[in-house]
C-alpha cells in the first residue's frame, strides 16, 4: 500500500458519501417506492438503489482496478481478486429512513488484506460525517474523536436490541448489569462509540460486511475494541461477507461483555 493511498481514497470517499447524501435526501420524507427483500432480508427502497447506482459509477470509474461489494448490487466474484474492494451500504438503516428519521446513514469502506483501510461513515439528515484511516485518526467533521475509557461493564451504556439480554446469550442467563440504549444504523451504533457518546455497542446476529467494515474502522481508530461475538476480528471481502456479530466497546466494557455471554 502506498503511503498516499489511503488519503487519496478518503478523499474520494468523502466526496462520494456526501453526493450520496444529497441523493437520499431527495428521497427522504417522500414516500419513495418500496419492496421487500427475499427471505425476510428487510426493505429496500427506490433511493436506496438511486445511491447504489450513483456510487458504482462514480467509485468504479475512479478505481477501475478495485472490487465491489454493495448490499444492494449483485455480487461479483471478481472482488476477490482485487487488491482492494469497495463495501458499500448505499444507506444503513433504510427503516429509520422510510420512517422518516434522521437515524440513518451512508457507509463507505475500501478493504486490502481482509481488513477495512478506509471507512467514512455519513449521516445526510444530520450532515454529519465520520471517517477514519487504517494509519490515521478517527475523526467526526474533521475534528479527533475517541471512543470512552470507562473501567467496569456495570452500569456501561450499550447500544443494542433487546433480543440481545435475552437470558439465554449469557452465562448462567444472568444479563450484565448495563444500561441499553438503540439506534437503527449499525454503522452509526458504531461511530457513536467511537466518539464516546455510549460506552459500547453489539449485536450477537451475522452482520453482513458492508454494516461494519466503514464504522468498525473508525471505532478502532478511536480506540475502541472490535471484534466478532467470538473475540476474534472482523473480516472483509470474504466469499460469504459475514462476520459472527459485532461488538464494539471501551477496551475493559468489550472484555466484560465477552466474558460473560455464553
Amino acid at each position: 500500500m502506498s503511503a498516499s493511498r489511503p488519503a487519496d481514497d478518503l478523499s474520494l470517499l468523502t466526496d462520494a458519501a456526501r453526493a450520496a447524501g444529497a441523493i437520499a435526501m431527495h428521497h427522504w420524507r417522500q414516500s419513495p417506492e418500496v419492496w421487500e427483500k427475499p427471505d425476510g432480508a428487510g426493505p429496500v427502497s427506490a433511493a436506496d438503489l438511486a445511491v447504489d447506482r450513483m456510487l458504482s459509477a462514480d467509485l468504479r470509474a475512479a478505481r477501475p482496478d478495485y472490487g465491489w461489494l454493495s448490499e444492494e448490487s449483485a455480487d461479483d466474484p471478481d472482488r476477490l481478486h482485487a487488491r482492494r474492494t469497495f463495501i458499500i451500504d448505499p444507506i444503513d438503516g433504510t427503516r429509520a429512513f422510510l420512517d422518516g428519521t434522521p437515524d440513518f446513514a451512508v457507509s463507505l469502506a475500501i478493504a486490502e488484506g481482509g481488513s477495512a483501510t478506509v471507512g467514512v461513515v455519513y449521516l445526510p439528515a444530520q450532515n454529519r460525517l465520520y471517517s477514519a484511516t487504517i494509519n490515521g485518526p478517527a475523526l467526526c467533521d474533521g475534528a479527533p474523536i475517541h471512543a470512552s475509557l470507562r473501567a467496569e461493564l456495570a452500569e456501561a451504556t450499550v447500544l443494542t436490541s433487546r433480543a440481545t439480554f435475552a437470558p439465554e446469550h449469557w452465562l448462567g442467563r444472568t444479563v450484565p448489569p448495563v444500561r441499553r440504549m438503540f439506534r437503527s444504523s449499525i454503522a452509526w451504533r458504531l461511530c457513536l462509540v467511537a466518539e464516546g457518546a455510549f460506552d459500547g455497542m453489539m449485536t450477537l446476529k451475522r452482520v453482513w460486511e458492508w454494516d461494519s467494515a466503514a464504522g468498525g474502522l473508525i471505532a478502532e481508530r478511536a480506540g475502541a475494541a472490535v471484534t466478532d461475538r467470538t473475540g476474534a476480528p472482523l473480516g472483509y471481502n470474504r466469499p460469504t461477507p459475514l462476520n459472527d456479530g459485532c461488538l464494539a466497546a471501551a477496551p475493559a466494557v468489550q472484555a466484560g461483555l465477552l466474558a460473560a455471554l455464553a
